[in-house]
């Protein structure tokens, strides 16, 4: 085993995993795989997706055999590090997904969405799992006149799906009795979806994972993988080799691998954390129910309400790096740290001086199409789940349900869902990847500025806004 890798300061790599340190669980890695070994299913990949695959493999078939293969430690990429939104958002907008799929293939996603929010409350609660799940539903802002026709776009969107039951339009007034943030022109809130501990839940998923049987070899590198009438997961220690299937789970680290490498872009997302607030500063802010917040801008922002009563703020924004390199120094870009901070006292002036504890990032998988994959080749017996667009927490729960059917060959009711048994392009090579992406960053980031400040768009807007519609 690697001294080095062993000596890894997992806590480091964000507030949810410091936070999900206790005795029972010190972030101590369990043991890498010594030697090759055969099992029913192997599954690349400790997260969120892999973790519900096999969980939902192993409650299906207690007699399944079933391993895990993780690079790192369970939780070490984005499932314990994101922003802690657990909502029935997809990558793609609810007008997009109707103008390619129809209105009642939208519409299901969203539905089927919102019932895996609630399938991770259930499977919480059953398993004993405290992720602090909190179902304060979902409001977007709109911080400026110049973000008001987005907002209202997407409640006609909800409303030609018939889902507009679930969304209410407030007045500034009425979205400043919710939370009093700079310069609100409107709001759309709905009560689906929810903040959870994304820590805990990973780690907890793990050791029920565990308990109903499933092995997971942690600090185990996968350098290839093989498909086939003798699939396996290769690695430096021995073949990981799978009777029934393989599957492909690690998202954005996929990449790494040169059969995937551009299957998927790994797109970075960043966060600051501020300190406790203080009653009186939680008074002047409101903010009280703790509902999940966002704005329309284009260079998205997420916010959080902590359990322990910090805020959470993050966005993307760091520059990707060439030929899709994933790096720890890329966690953590100050440039992009100190711009969130400074968004945050512009969202929350009366929080001017507060100390900001926390600054963590990481990638996620983002494909050239803005659409998320789940397929199973039997032939092949190869199973892969990702692209979500940092938006994974409740996709992966609804991923690992059409994994586990797809491989039994149990209906689950998610088969015919758009993006089932589905392929995204691939992305462009280098360097003309690294060139478009890097220009769309630069020219989302300038018209977000432009408009914020009053004057006019960039003239170059109308082909940044194509290219990066979703």
């Amino acid at each position: 085993m690697n001294v080095k890798m062993n000596a890894r300061a997992y806590k480091d790599y964000s507030f949810w995993l410091e936070d999900s340190m206790s005795p029972l669980d010190p972030l101590i890695p369990r043991p890498s795989l010594q030697r090759s070994e055969e099992v029913d299913i192997a599954i690349l990949g400790a997260g969120y997706t892999g973790l519900w695959t096999a969980y939902y493999l192993l409650r299906s078939n207690p007699n399944l055999k079933v391993a895990l293969v993780e690079r790192e430690i369970a939780g070490y990429g984005a499932s314990g590090r994101n922003g802690g939104w657990c909502s029935p958002r997809f990558p793609v907008s609810a007008s997009a997904m109707a103008a390619r799929w129809g209105a009642d293939a939208a519409r299901a996603i969203l539905l089927a969405l919102q019932s895996a929010v609630d399938e991770i409350r259930q499977v919480s609660q059953l398993e004993s799992i405290d992720t602090c799940f909190r179902p304060a539903g979902t409001l977007t802002v709109a911080r400026g006149a110049h973000q008001l026709p987005a907002l209202h776009a997407a409640y006609r969107a909800y409303d030609r799906l018939g889902l507009s039951s679930n969304y209410k339009f407030l007045t500034p007034s009425e979205a400043a009795e919710r939370i009093r943030i700079t310069d609100i022109h409107g709001a759309l809130y709905t009560p689906d979806g929810a903040s959870i501990h994304p820590g805990r839940l990973v780690r907890g998923l793990a050791r029920a994972v565990e308990a109903r049987g499933g092995v997971i070899y942690e600090q185990t590198q996968v350098l290839d993988y093989r498909s086939g009438t003798d699939p396996s997961l290769i690695t430096p220690a021995g073949e990981l080799r799978a009777r029934r299937a393989i599957v492909l789970a690690s998202e954005a680290y996929l990449t790494r691998l040169p059969k995937l490498h551009r299957a998927l872009m790994p797109a970075y997302s960043l966060i600051s954390l501020t300190e406790p607030l203080t009653p009186a500063q939680w008074s002047q802010i409101g903010w009280q129910s703790g509902e999940n917040l966002s704005s329309t801008r284009n260079t998205v922002v997420y916010l959080t309400k902590t359990p322990d009563g910090r805020i959470l703020f993050g966005s993307r924004g760091a520059p990707y790096a060439f030929a899709s390199a994933i790096t720890d120094a890329q966690d953590r870009h100050a440039e992009t740290h100190a711009l969130i901070q400074r968004m945050v006292i512009e969202w929350f002036p009366a929080l001017e001086g507060i100390r900001f504890t926390h600054n963590w990032g990481g990638p996620v998988g983002m494909p050239i199409d803005w659409t998320p994959a789940v397929r199973f080749d039997p032939a092949r017996k190869l199973a892969f789940a990702g692209g979500y667009t940092g938006q994974g927490v409740s996709t992966a729960n609804l991923a690992g349900q059409m994994l586990a059917g797809m491989i039994l060959g149990h209906f689950t009711g998610f088969e015919t869902l758009p993006f089932a048994n589905r392929r995204s392009p691939n992305w462009i090579p280098e360097p003309l990847r690294w060139l478009v992406v890097r220009y769309m960053q630069g020219a989302l980031q300038r018209i977000d500025e432009a408009a914020e400040s009053g004057k006019r768009a960039p003239l170059d807007a109308p082909l940044a806004q194509f290219l990066g519609k979703h």
